[in-house]
């Protein structure tokens, strides 16, 4: 059974996401700002709108990543790389679009601009102490296993 997903329209033209295929994990979602087009300059970030808001349930949360033709033919990516729409959160759905070329880009309301991933989470919580118990590993740091 799907994990059913509330979703509101915030201003006309927006899109409801999208799946591009029947196994596809991801959900496009599509620029609707009200202004048509947005351009954003090289190496800036925008802030894009969907035009949408919705209600993740309990225990859940949107991960919000790349469109990989947008990034790889466009340089336009997250800016924080992988955004988190919590499920507490009511407002729009915004993605901080990120030009990371030399040039000018220019962004078209419906156009796809990053895809929505709804993903299960823990609820943790944390102790602090004044040891760990000890791993092989330890403290090693980054790159600290090496290559085989």
């Amino acid at each position: 059974m799907p994990v059913q997903i509330s979703v509101r329209k915030l201003r006309e033209g927006a899109k409801m996401p999208m799946s591009g295929s029947a196994q596809a994990a991801g959900y496009d979602l599509y620029a609707c700002t009200g202004n048509g087009i947005t351009v954003i300059a090289p190496h800036t970030t925008a802030m894009i709108g969907t035009g949408l808001a919705a209600a993740v349930p309990e225990g859940y949360f949107g991960a919000l990543f790349a469109r990989s033709g947008l990034a790889a033919k466009q340089g336009l990516r997250p800016a924080n790389c992988v955004g988190v729409l919590d499920s507490d959160y009511r407002g729009e759905i915004i993605i901080a679009l990120h030009n990371d070329t030399d040039e000018e880009r220019s962004v078209e309301d419906g156009e796809r601009i990053a895809q929505l991933v709804i993903l299960p989470y823990l609820a943790v919580s944390f102790t602090q102490t004044q040891e760990l118990d000890q791993t092989q590993r330890g403290a090693g740091g980054f790159g600290h296993t090496g290559m085989h």
